[in-house]
């Protein structure tokens, strides 16, 4: 079991899922396993460790995932917070509970730049909301691929 959170530990084909930590909601994306696009997935809400552990599980076999991105909520100023502590915890956990590699990608801004794209769209307030955390995570995903794009 892998215990890294090394972007450089996770591989360069093959799904990858994009996790919006929250509290109460984490933002799940997931990209081709090229990895040159990222997709909005789902938005989970937290019950248990052991239940989110299980739904986890089953995406990653669904899906053949080979790693996770976690994003991290940085400060403007670049430091860590509280909330990116939480989220190296999360992250920790998601290593113990499926045993795939782990990074964390800066996630600044992501949600503000996914509720402009959802304001784009003809949804309604309530479904804007319902999907603005996977949107987030699809944000944060696909700037992590298009940072570790192989150079051509």
């Amino acid at each position: 079991m892998s215990d890294s959170f090394d972007q450089d530990s996770l591989s360069r084909q093959g799904a990858l899922l994009g996790l919006d930590y929250g509290s109460k909601r984490v933002g799940i994306a997931i990209c081709n396993r090229e990895q040159t696009i990222a997709l909005p997935l789902a938005t989970y809400i937290r019950r248990s460790e052991d239940e989110g552990g299980r739904y986890l599980a089953a995406l990653v076999a669904e899906y053949q995932v080979v790693g996770i991105v976690v994003g991290l909520p940085m400060h403007m100023s670049g430091e860590e917070g509280e909330q990116a502590q939480k989220a190296r915890r999360f992250g920790q956990w998601a290593i113990n509970a499926i045993g795939l590699p782990v990074c964390f990608w800066d996630e600044r801004l992501t949600t503000v730049t996914a509720e402009r794209y959802l304001q784009q769209t003809e949804l309604s307030r309530k479904k804007r909301k319902a999907r603005i955390d996977q949107v987030a995570a699809q944000v944060m995903l696909q700037s992590y691929l298009e940072r570790h794009a192989p150079n051509e």
